[in-house]
């Protein structure tokens, strides 16, 4: 009888103790995970969308880091204009390549990045591991979601969230 205890206390302790780095995306308001992808450090994704002004697409590049903080590494656009860059900063390089213009060798960091999705044209797209998620196939367009890098334990899995 001990044994089965012991046994069982330590299975809980398995299941419950967060243990695997993933990106998480949670409902912002409720911090309820919708979607979830492991993520190793260093680990690179993106995420594509159609701007609202000039209807070219734009693409963002982000990494994990150690400590589990998301770092903006390269962003991809082809127009300039209300809310693109004109410039690179300090340590940046500013490019032009096929038409498209980059600013590389990004070191942005981010604890959270917070994102209001579109009902429309933006088509907001998580690209990881090669694999495309349009994010209005897991939430609803207009909503608010937050992306974070989080550990999570078995139970966190189990319990919901689509894995992406």
């Amino acid at each position: 009888m001990l044994m089965l205890l012991v046994c069982i206390i330590l299975l809980s302790g398995v299941c419950l103790i967060p243990f695997q780095t993933c990106l998480v995306i949670l409902q912002d308001k409720s911090e309820e995970i919708i979607a979830y992808t492991q993520l190793e450090q260093g680990q690179q994704y993106q995420i594509e969308y159609i701007h609202s002004i000039h209807l070219s697409k734009v693409v963002e590049t982000y990494e994990s880091t150690a400590d589990r903080n998301i770092r903006q590494v390269e962003i991809s656009f082809e127009d300039f204009a209300v809310g693109m860059p004109s410039s690179a900063e300090e340590g940046e390089q500013f490019v032009n390549e096929n038409g498209r213009y980059k600013i590389k060798n990004m070191n942005r960091l981010f604890p959270e990045i917070v994102l209001l999705t579109g009902k429309v044209v933006a088509n907001h797209t998580l690209i990881i591991r090669h694999k495309r998620t349009p994010l209005a196939t897991i939430i609803e367009p207009g909503s608010v979601v937050t992306f974070k890098i989080q550990k999570l334990s078995l139970w966190d899995k189990w319990k919901g969230g689509v894995h992406l």
